[in-house]
């Protein structure tokens, strides 16, 4: 949910041999870690290393560290399936741990921060994992051959046993202490595509296990210390509020209650259990400064938005011609205005942290996705240095953006109210910080309110002269620590993306952008400004198809600028049998989208209901990811990315009156129910290409998919969100 840089994986990937200068060391087994210079050969005492990427055990377990959070992703899978193959371990004895905050050893290489995101897991992993598993199975060869005096050429490795033609062999966990002590080679080498046992062939997820049976203290939501105190916040009812005083003379009444403080983002309750908690801060009176807070509604925030897009705003880079000439001189001009609401992210665990302070350092237990951003701003607010914070990181049950804060707010509050407890007298004790679905729901940091105008020029025949673009928004990366690398000329990148470049040949085009102000805090959202940028471009398309009289597919095709969206473009129409007549009743949309270095085409099939609303039938969708380093999850995440943006386009969106959010929990803020969800059927490119996002790239196109069938059914434009608005869902 983030992009850096404009093409992370080329600039970020490192070179085998500046990478691979790790050293090995464990109490009695393999360790493997980045190595300081200088070092030549493992050490004996795994304190040397900070943090291994492989760990083989004495009991013959390899564990991965994962650097990535897994919110339901699969990327712990996806890492441990790169390691797996290179070591040549078999399945079963490969296990999975979240790696500490470390940036000096577990940076995302496309960020330069230890964070996930912008679906780059595993395109950023890709070498690295793949490498150190490497590193650790030429060790293993290494210490086999020397134990059993033999040539390292005649040791083989298969499915977790080193073996020699003598009929010598071992485990991985018999040899690890002694590969320890093996010199780490700089540059071991990898298998070749045709080698391959899991990659590609897809690896089992490491995760099903403890999540079907209910494993305990998997989620941060789980965590228990002895002697923790739960919190739970009171928060200003408009954004941009800040309390000024509070009475909770009734609130300490409650049995159970231990202390009331406030912070900058509210009052908190602490008790010995959630309960009593939420209970108590019902009784809470709190008087708050509403100032600076937004206290208008969306219907007024929307109408700014639009009269911005009427305005000439900020050039985005990326556009060709000129677009004001061409329309100018337009025989024809339509011009559309879209729309799209504000939206949660509503993952399933609302947000939750643990923290223990002790005034020298503090440890948290949450599912961190950015741990370096997260380490520095706790430890400017705790007064301490960054290595006095410690992070441990634990699943998480979604997050579709929401835990990728520029700010890390949650920690922060986290912090101050132990901070606060401290500071009274209190000795140190574990306190859980929990958001509950209502918290969530009202809590902000949503994806942004967004309008655009497209106007498009055509000649006498219909062909197309040029396009002006223009989008009005809250920037995400304004005025955060982003900004720098993100904003450029006053342009948001994630608020332009997929749309700054169109992936179609115009003669002229050329998009504008309005930055808008609200206290309204926002958030990129799985697929970021893909969500409405793609619908826009997308279902544009298809009403420049309509007005040159070609079917939709044909005309994308003959405008296309990339060969790969053209290829799933194909995939998708022939999977989805699209030059073939549908049953009575029934309608076809295409849209296609690039984003996060992947490429997605989806075909949604459609009927209505007999009250009139839209029932998506079946999804075909085709994706070019790069290689696919696990089709199951690969497939998996179309799926997962298709359910939620179909439930963002069928009925989600948060509105505000007077300053105040309409929408509390999951009867007001509707997710996609099982009767919603279509049949979809997934293709994934054979690819050699680079691995690219799998994570997002599958939300983008199935809104303007469906909203291109329902206008093939009823000749109808979708131009504002979500269907419901329109009787439609």
């Amino acid at each position: 949910m983030l992009h850096l840089l404009e093409k992370p994986l080329e600039a970020a990937r490192p070179s085998r041999r500046s990478f691979l200068k790790m050293s090995a060391g464990a109490l009695g087994g393999l360790m493997l870690a980045l190595r300081m210079p200088g070092v030549a050969r493992a050490a004996s005492n795994a304190g040397d290393f900070a943090q291994p990427f492989v760990h083989i055990r004495p009991d013959n377990k390899v564990i991965v560290l994962i650097k990535h959070l897994d919110k339901g992703q699969g990327t712990a899978s996806g890492l441990a399936t790169l390691v797996a193959d290179e070591l040549d371990a078999d399945a079963a004895q490969i296990e999975t741990d979240f790696a500490p905050a470390n940036v000096d050893l577990y940076k995302n290489l496309a960020f330069g921060v230890q964070g996930t995101g912008g679906s780059t897991a595993i395109a950023n992993s890709f070498l690295q994992y793949r490498t150190a598993g490497a590193a650790a199975k030429t060790m293993l060869v290494a210490a086999a051959a020397d134990e059993w005096n033999v040539p390292a050429a005649e040791v083989t490795v298969s499915r977790g046993v080193v073996s020699h033609a003598s009929g010598k062999s071992a485990t991985f966990g018999e040899l690890a202490g002694l590969a320890a002590g093996q010199e780490v080679p700089a540059e071991p080498a990898l298998k070749k595509p045709e080698d391959w046992i899991y990659i590609g062939k897809s690896f089992a997820r490491v995760d099903v296990p403890a999540k079907s049976s209910g494993a305990v203290g998997l989620y941060g939501m789980d965590h228990h210390a002895d002697n923790m105190l739960v919190a739970v916040l009171a928060r200003p009812p408009k954004f941009g509020a800040v309390p000024t005083s509070f009475d909770d003379a009734e609130a300490r009444k409650i049995k159970g209650v231990v202390d009331v403080v406030s912070v900058p983002s509210g009052v908190a309750v602490l008790a010995t259990s959630t309960w009593p908690a939420i209970n108590a801060r019902g009784l809470l009176e709190v008087t708050w400064d509403e100032a600076a807070a937004e206290s208008r509604g969306t219907a007024e925030m929307a109408e700014e938005l639009a009269a911005m897009t009427s305005e000439k705003g900020l050039p985005v880079p990326g556009g060709e011609g000129d677009a004001d000439g061409a329309l100018a001189k337009a025989a024809n001009v339509i011009e559309v205005d879209y729309a799209f609401p504000f939206l949660a992210h509503a993952p399933m665990e609302p947000l939750d942290i643990t923290v223990l302070y002790d005034g020298e350092t503090a440890t948290f237990w949450t599912g961190s996705q950015f741990q370096t951003i997260d380490q520095m701003v706790t430890a400017g607010v705790l007064g301490l240095t960054p290595d006095k914070i410690a992070i441990n990181t634990t699943w998480a049950g979604g997050s579709f953006g929401r835990r990728a804060q520029p700010d890390s707010h949650y920690f922060a509050e986290a912090a101050l109210i132990a901070k606060a407890r401290l500071d009274a007298g209190n000795p140190p004790q574990p306190i859980k910080v929990v958001w509950t679905r209502e918290d969530d729901i009202k809590g902000g940091y949503y994806r942004p309110m967004v309008a655009h105008k497209a106007r498009v020029g055509f000649d006498e025949d219909g062909n197309v002269l040029g396009w002006q673009h223009r989008i009005a928004t809250k920037s995400i990366m304004k005025g955060t620590s982003f900004e720098q690398f993100m904003v450029k000329g006053g342009v948001d990148a994630t608020s332009v993306e997929g749309i700054g470049e169109l992936p179609y040949n115009m003669p002229a085009f050329q998009a504008e952008v309005h930055n808008a102000e609200t206290a309204v805090p926002v958030l990129w959202w799985r697929s970021v400004g893909h969500t409405h940028t793609g619908y826009v471009a997308e279902t544009m398309m298809d009403r420049l198809a309509k007005q040159a009289g070609e079917d939709p597919l044909a005309f994308r095709l003959k405008h296309i600028k990339h060969d790969r969206l053209a290829g799933v473009l194909k995939l998708a129409a022939e999977k989805a049998g699209w030059d073939k007549p549908l049953p009575e009743g029934r309608y076809r949309g295409i849209a296609a989208v690039e984003s996060f270095g992947s490429f997605v085409a989806e075909v949604a099939e459609i009927s209505f209901r007999e009250d009139g609303t839209v029932k998506v039938e079946k999804v075909t969708c085709a994706i070019d990811c790069g290689i696919p380093v696990n089709p199951d999850n690969i497939r998996a995440q179309m799926e997962g990315g298709i359910g939620y943006g179909l439930g963002a386009v069928l009925r989600n969106e948060i509105t505000l009156t007077d300053g105040i959010v309409d929408q509390e929990n999951f009867d007001t803020y509707l997710p996609i129910r099982m009767t919603d969800m279509p049949e979809i059927d997934v293709h994934i490119v054979p690819s050699e290409e680079a691995p690219s996002g799998a994570g997002e790239p599958g939300t983008p196109p199935i809104g303007p998919a469906v909203a291109n069938a329902i206008a093939a059914a009823k000749d109808i434009w979708i131009t504002d969100l979500p269907l419901s608005k329109h009787d439609l869902a």
